[in-house]
């Protein structure tokens, strides 16, 4: 191939790479002048001035104010990314809720909903849940083809070979080949937007060390305690998944004899909702047909001071030390953070956990409460998707891709 016949490639690649460094310094230092980014860049003023045309062009940037000399001169225009440029969803999948949020690429909500999960099945949950994201992406007035990524958080973890998800006890039919195909399919548009699948776990932790408790720790932890046990793992602000995805499925750990529980069910049986809820029976309380015995009735009762639930609760308190104790002799961090259903009456439970620990151990790393309540898991999945929704807008504006 001759050198002529490679310019033309290597001028379009060079632009690119222009292009993609300005954009960088945009997102992480905010807006800036022409003269400003060629003096930090190291570009020269021509090439800024013909990278930012073409960026305004494709809308991925725009103004964003002026700005004046501090002597006489020529005032100088801001520019900034536009995040109206492409838009991120992230999908939580739970067993009692799902919770929709639509997100421009500067990870600002734009619209969301939270829906009763009543699906019976996993292919009615799944129409459900598609139904859900094209009512939220109505609500916020987008394009449905200016969404290019989608996140889904669910209980388990993604098998990316077979596509579909594995461990997943409290979602009865979502290891099930296909189904994760049919949603990317009916999400999908015409520039083809692109679906992946996270622990529910995981992306909590990632929604908390971005947004919530987590933020600026070294090595952090988040505890979901829900209707299952899961635990999300962030080290130097990256997640760790193990292996096979796996890491963090603490609920599969043998269960300690002194928890209690059933034992076929791991440590999940001993910690979960069902535990206090099965504690607080033991105890004398009940529900009725009506209103069953949940374990948020089981807090609230402790709340108002009724002693079965305040026991029952201190139990729970308990075993969740259990829990943090092994979690520190295994990865020592700094911070534990609980979330989840369970976890958003970490009021009634942190100074149990924390006196627990101090008799069971010498480790007793900081405990917490989540800062993001239930939408640690939304958010965490809308911070995971923006790098991969920026990427796939900018490739499909500037470079020509799907």
């Amino acid at each position: 191939m001759s050198q002529d016949s490679e310019q033309p490639w290597n001028r379009q690649r060079l632009r690119s790479n222009n292009e993609r460094l300005l954009l960088a310094r945009l997102r992480a230092e905010g807006p800036a002048s022409r003269a400003q980014l060629a003096r930090e860049t190291g570009l020269s003023k021509p090439t800024v001035s013909s990278a930012l045309a073409a960026l305004e062009e494709a809308g991925l940037v725009r103004e964003a104010g002026r700005q004046a000399p501090p002597e006489r001169g020529r005032v100088a225009v801001l520019y900034e990314p536009d995040p109206t440029a492409g838009y991120v969803l992230g999908l939580d999948i739970g067993r009692a809720w799902l919770r929709v949020a639509a997100a421009d690429l500067d990870g600002t909500v734009v619209a969301r909903a939270e829906v009763r999960n009543r699906g019976r099945s996993a292919a009615a949950m799944a129409d459900l849940t598609v139904t859900a994201a094209r009512r939220v992406i109505a609500d916020a007035g987008v394009d449905p083809a200016l969404v290019a990524h989608t996140v889904v958080g669910v209980p388990g973890v993604y098998d990316p070979e077979r596509r579909r998800v594995r461990y997943a006890d409290n979602l009865p039919g979502w290891g099930r080949a296909g189904l994760l195909d049919r949603m990317r399919e009916e999400l999908g548009t015409p520039l083809g937007t692109s679906l992946s699948v996270h622990n529910d776990a995981n992306l909590a932790a990632l929604g908390e060390y971005t947004f919530g408790a987590g933020r600026g720790s070294r090595l952090f932890v988040y505890v979901l305690v829900g209707t299952g046990l899961g635990m999300g793992v962030v080290a130097d602000g990256r997640l760790f998944t193990g292996a096979h995805g796996a890491a963090g499925e603490i609920g599969f750990l043998p269960l300690l004899p002194q928890l209690g529980g059933a034992e076929r069910q791991g440590l999940e049986g001993a910690v979960a909702a069902e535990a206090v809820v099965r504690a607080a029976r033991e105890l004398g309380m009940s529900g009725t047909r009506s209103e069953p015995l949940t374990a948020k009735a089981v807090f609230d009762a402790a709340r108002d001071g009724v002693a079965p639930a305040l026991e029952a609760v201190r139990q729970e308190a308990e075993r969740l030390a259990h829990v943090v104790a092994a979690v520190a002799a295994v990865l020592d961090p700094d911070l534990v953070v609980l979330g989840g259903g369970v976890g958003h009456s970490a009021d009634l439970l942190l100074r149990t956990v924390e006196l627990t620990l101090q008799r069971i151990g010498p480790l007793r790393p900081k405990v917490a409460a989540s800062a993001l309540g239930e939408d640690a898991v939304l958010l965490g999945a809308v911070a995971t998707g923006l790098e991969a929704a920026r990427e796939r807008v900018f490739t499909r504006t500037r470079e020509g891709g799907a």
